[in-house]
């Protein structure tokens, strides 16, 4: 993901078990890694964060 700001606006949205995609949060990028945060560990690895240009997986995100 390309280097932004945490007011930058994202979508955070999980896959689930069908691969559905479950939108948990519109907002910026700080409140879609407090939300992630949050989530329970099993949950984190299916979660991703979305700007108008990319898509990258939360713990990647964090993890660098």
């Amino acid at each position: 993901m390309r280097t932004i700001s945490d007011d930058v606006a994202v979508r955070l949205y999980h896959l689930d078990d069908s691969g559905a995609a479950v939108t948990l949060l519109y907002g910026t990028l700080a409140q879609a890694l407090a939300e992630a945060a949050a989530q329970e560990p099993d949950v984190q690895g299916d979660l991703f964060l979305q700007t108008s240009s990319d898509v990258v997986g939360y713990l990647d995100f964090v993890e660098g």
